[in-house]
């Protein structure tokens, strides 16, 4: 009862904002593309290991047209029975509204899935999921943001869940030619039951909270980020608490 409250506001909300972004001129709209590849000590999904502590490296291509915009984002993987991959597909628009940068997308997880028993396919433990994003900056070099992810019960492969997020960034004065910035980020996880999550789909648990807290550095084109992650999950090592080093390359802009 109270996802699905909380997910028809959600659903109201995108739905105006999606009518706002419609009015969008034309003349705004032009195509763009960007890739990044990011090699990891870890990786870190809402405050658990899906590396099973390993490193991972991730390939992230984005092509624009005005607003809307399609992510495919590649990841090496191993949890559970889960891999050796992650694809994931995201499809949105990124509307601004006044001082508040938007971001509506629908998001598709497809995980090679080494589980070859009665749930071989991957399409069987690949979701779908919808996300509402909201940054603003209040002052300059401050950026705050906050995000809502919603998804629906899909059987194996995920309960109903609702993801909330708060974020916060600020960019420090250039050190030599390092651009620094510290952020972090607080999250809450709440999932309902089904027949194969009979007791939550986080770990076994229905909600749990995660953080992190960190620093950036860019240097052009490359990048380095030096984060520290942890969870309310107690009893499982892969959402322990952690270091996370990561670093990477912007090839086009």
């Amino acid at each position: 009862m109270f996802e699905r409250e909380v997910g028809a506001k959600i659903s109201a909300v995108a739905l105006a904002l999606f009518g706002l972004a419609g009015n969008a001129s034309a003349d705004e709209a032009k195509f763009g593309y960007s890739l990044s590849i990011t090699g990891s000590s870890d990786y870190i999904f809402r405050g658990i290991s899906y590396t099973s502590q390993a490193p991972t490296i991730n390939v992230y291509n984005e092509f624009t047209y005005g607003i809307a915009y399609l992510g495919l984002w590649t990841s090496t993987i191993n949890y559970g029975t889960l891999g050796p991959y992650e694809q994931d597909i995201y499809l949105g628009l990124r509307p601004v509204t006044g001082p508040i940068s938007w971001d509506l997308a629908a998001q598709y997880y497809i995980y090679g899935n080494r589980d070859h028993g009665q749930f071989g396919s991957v399409f069987d433990t690949s979701y779908l999921e919808f996300k509402v994003g909201a940054t603003a900056s209040p002052v300059k070099n401050l950026m705050v943001g906050t995000n809502v992810f919603l998804i629906p019960d899909q059987g194996y492969a995920a309960t109903n869940n609702l993801s909330l997020e708060g974020a916060v960034s600020y960019d420090l004065p250039q050190i030599g030619e390092f651009s620094p910035s510290v952020s972090g980020l607080i999250g809450w996880s709440h999932s309902g039951t089904n027949k194969y999550y009979p007791t939550g789909y986080w770990e076994g648990l229905q909600q749990y909270t995660y953080w992190n807290a960190g620093l950036k550095l860019t240097v052009d084109k490359y990048f380095m980020d030096f984060r520290y992650w942890g969870t309310s999950i107690d009893h499982n090592d892969i959402a322990s608490d952690r270091f996370v080093f990561s670093a990477g390359v912007n090839l086009l802009p």
